[in-house]
């Protein structure tokens, strides 16, 4: 698990760089286009990334205690905020191509939905990952001395939270 979360942290990092480097040689386009981003939309979903995230770390200390019922529900409510994150983007992605701003439009909107959208198909692996690690627990496949899938879903699943909380920032923030 660590080799492929350090794979696609790799990968992630090659983006931003991209972002930030290309950011540098258009500031005014990037600024610009930044402007059409809703950096409350962006806070929202880095909110329920993170508290998605929380619920999953309390999870794993519930199976550590041998309290794999509770560390089910625990999973569903980091599915459950996870899905907020994919409902506001979606949205975001619905309103962005209304307004005629896709892929093709500008160089910002090029890399933001390269990185937006490389990324949201990693929460949505995520997400199924999470649901396996619930129902794996509601079958009490986990032990307090054996965990370890349960870890490296959970490892997989702040990756996805990291990379956001990088790509909150400079993608809606920063100019």
């Amino acid at each position: 698990m660590w080799f492929f979360i350090l794979a696609e942290l790799t990968v992630f990092a090659i983006l931003i760089l991209a972002f930030a480097v290309t950011q540098m040689f258009n500031p005014q386009q990037f600024g610009e286009s930044r402007a059409a981003l809703d950096s409350s939309i962006g806070l929202a979903l880095t909110l329920s990334l993170l508290t998605s995230g929380l619920f999953a770390a309390l999870a794993v200390e519930q199976v550590r205690q041998a309290r794999q019922g509770r560390a089910a529900l625990l999973l569903l409510a980091a599915l459950g905020t996870s899905c907020v994150y994919v409902v506001l983007k979606l949205n975001e992605y619905g309103h962005l191509a209304g307004l005629g701003l896709g892929m093709e439009h500008n160089t910002f909107f090029t890399l933001y939905w390269i990185l937006t959208g490389f990324h949201f198909l990693h929460v949505l692996l995520g997400m199924v990952i999470l649901a396996w690690l619930a129902e794996r627990c509601r079958r009490r496949a986990y032990r307090p001395d054996d965990h370890g899938g349960l870890e490296s879903g959970v490892l997989y699943w702040h990756m996805v939270d990291l990379v956001w909380v990088l790509l909150f920032p400079l993608v809606y923030v920063l100019n």
